[in-house]
């Protein structure tokens, strides 16, 4: 049964990864309302480097997810990232408008931490990068990273 579970850890894998990637693209390519813009005006300091570095640590995170390559260490970072953007825009969001407005705008944070904290626990399944290679190391396809 345990094998059965590892094999769906692909779909949450996918999942968060893709949300990362994408975000962490719009960054750049929409860069007042998404990027630097954005978080110059939510008063995050040096929004003309923050921005940019918060976008490579989501493509490159993101990706490393998807592919289930460093599955665990790659959560981490994104878990900061996610944390950091719920205390800096849901909170305010939460004081100012209540508590449903709040969960309806946050679903999506929700949602990426339970799926990096799922990822943090399970690693990255047994159709992934990390399993592959240590498959290598220990003869099975089974070890999880």
């Amino acid at each position: 049964m345990q094998r059965d579970i590892s094999r769906a850890v692909p779909l949450i894998r996918l999942m968060v990864g893709s949300v990362f990637l994408a975000e962490g693209i719009q960054k750049f390519l929409y860069a007042d309302a998404l990027g630097a813009g954005r978080f110059a005006r939510i008063g995050i300091p040096s929004p003309e480097l923050m921005a940019p570095f918060v976008g490579v640590v989501e493509i490159l995170f993101g990706s490393l997810l998807i592919i289930g390559f460093l599955t665990r260490l790659a959560s981490l970072p994104l878990l900061l990232n996610i944390l950091t953007a719920i205390i800096l825009t849901k909170v305010p969001f939460l004081m100012k408008n209540g508590v449903w407005p709040a969960v309806h705008e946050s679903r999506v944070d929700y949602c990426m931490v339970l799926g990096l904290l799922f990822l943090l626990v399970s690693g990255g399944g047994s159709w992934s990068v990390d399993s592959r290679l240590n498959a290598g190391k220990h003869g099975t396809g089974s070890a999880d990273r």
